[in-house]
């Protein structure tokens, strides 16, 4: 198995583990291996997504003296090399083409509108256009809208706008974040705003058909400005027959952008119970996120994509009976992690089945829509949905985030 990781990755452990219980021999390939010695020690080879040419030749290298079977991208950023290097090795992989629409939102917006899949209204302004053809593509689709970037995910950049005064601030805001990300020629998405629930359905392709794993419901109210994820809680509370009609809106969006097997996670608003496709990537959950879903007996997400792509069976493919949730933990506010207090308490309410801060003290932190993670990560499980939202909610209120505010750190320097 070759294991593609972003430098930056919180999920090394948990799919080294997954591939430690099914005895796969895994090699994984980063932009910079060194910080994943530790882990793989010698097996950690150099695979850079920005230079995909070099990456594949290395990649068939590689293949030379130690077959691969299987290529697996955990993240965003390795998903499109992951299909060019098993495109060139022979192994089993979606179509380059459909796995680079969905790192476009403009390429997937396109495809989405070809298919009849409902989304929001949309427009893409280039760059040469500038703020004032996002003042112009506002106008046109009439406010409220969301501007975004074309090819950042975890809701990086992305700001709603209420009117078409001061879009063009926000325009400069969300270029200006896309430049910091190495995305700054890019264009910009702008989109109506959708009304309604929001939701996240994890699910498996295989052979071109969806297996859903999981629908999750969002509580939290993603209004905007911006769209700070926090609670997803499974199962969702909608009605079955609304869960019904998500799937097919997802199965279709999968068809549309060409994808066959693997992963995918799609984020959906569901206005009076009609899906409306926000998102549609092609890799797993984000995070931490895949540790509130178990499958069969115990089975990990990451062991069910690593069974999926190396062709083993998954019998028994169905999430466990009990509700889980998971909480990805806010950054409040710009500056120096100084602690997060009041962690044993969180522990301690019913239900919580877990806690993990994935930013080391003292280390620089930054919220959306500048910043591109969290602070860390709370789980729980229980009877209910509503008690798992309940128990997530009371451990996060145990929590005390001592930051030191950006500036004062500036004046003490």
């Amino acid at each position: 198995m070759l294991l593609l990781l972003p430098s930056f990755t919180y999920r090394a452990p948990d799919f080294v583990e997954a591939a430690r219980r099914l005895k796969v021999d895994v090699v994984v390939a980063s932009d910079r291996p060194q910080a994943l010695r530790s882990i793989m020690g010698d097996r950690a080879v150099v695979l850079d997504p920005r230079r995909p040419t070099e990456a594949v030749e290395a990649a068939v290298d590689l293949a030379r003296g130690r077959p691969i079977d299987a290529v697996v991208a955990v993240d965003d950023q390795g998903v499109e090399l992951a299909a060019k290097v098993a495109d060139a090795l022979g192994v089993s992989h979606n179509p380059v083409a459909a796995v680079a629409a969905t790192r476009n939102k403009g390429t997937m917006r396109a495809a989405l509108d070809g298919a009849g899949v409902p989304q929001p209204r949309w427009r893409l302004v280039s760059a040469e256009e500038g703020p004032a053809g996002v003042v112009a593509a506002v106008s046109a689709l009439g406010p409220p809208c969301v501007v975004k970037p074309v090819s950042l995910s975890a809701s990086q950049g992305v700001i709603r706008v209420d009117g078409v005064g001061g879009t063009a601030a926000v325009a400069e805001r969300v270029w200006s974040i896309a430049r910091d990300a190495g995305r700054g020629d890019a264009p910009l998405l702008v989109e109506g705003y959708v009304d309604g629930p929001e939701v996240a359905v994890e699910g498996l392709l295989r052979g071109g058909e969806l297996h859903v794993l999981a629908v999750f419901d969002k509580p939290d109210p993603l209004e905007g400005p911006y769209f700070e994820e926090t609670i997803y809680v499974t199962p969702s509370r909608l009605p079955s027959s609304t869960a019904a009609v998500l799937t097919g809106c997802v199965g279709d969006a999968a068809a549309a952008l060409g994808l066959a097997g693997g992963p995918v996670h799609a984020e959906l608003r569901v206005p009076d119970g009609r899906p409306v496709m926000l998102e549609l990537a092609a890799r797993s959950i984000g995070g931490l996120c895949s540790r509130a879903l178990r499958f069969g007996l115990g089975m990990s997400l990451e062991e069910v994509i690593l069974r999926h792509a190396l062709g083993l069976p998954l019998a028994g493919l169905v999430r466990e009976s009990v509700a889980s949730g998971v909480m990805m933990l806010p950054i409040p506010e710009a500056g120096t992690l100084v602690a997060v207090r009041g962690q044993a308490a969180a522990r301690a309410v019913p239900g919580i089945a877990g806690l993990e801060i994935t930013i080391p003290r003292r280390r620089p932190v930054v919220p959306l829509p500048e910043g591109d993670r969290y602070l860390g990560f709370l789980f729980a499980r229980g009877s209910t949905a509503e008690v798992v939202e309940g128990g997530l909610r009371e451990a996060h209120a145990c929590l005390r985030v001592d930051i030191r505010a950006a500036a004062l750190s500036a004046d003490r320097e």
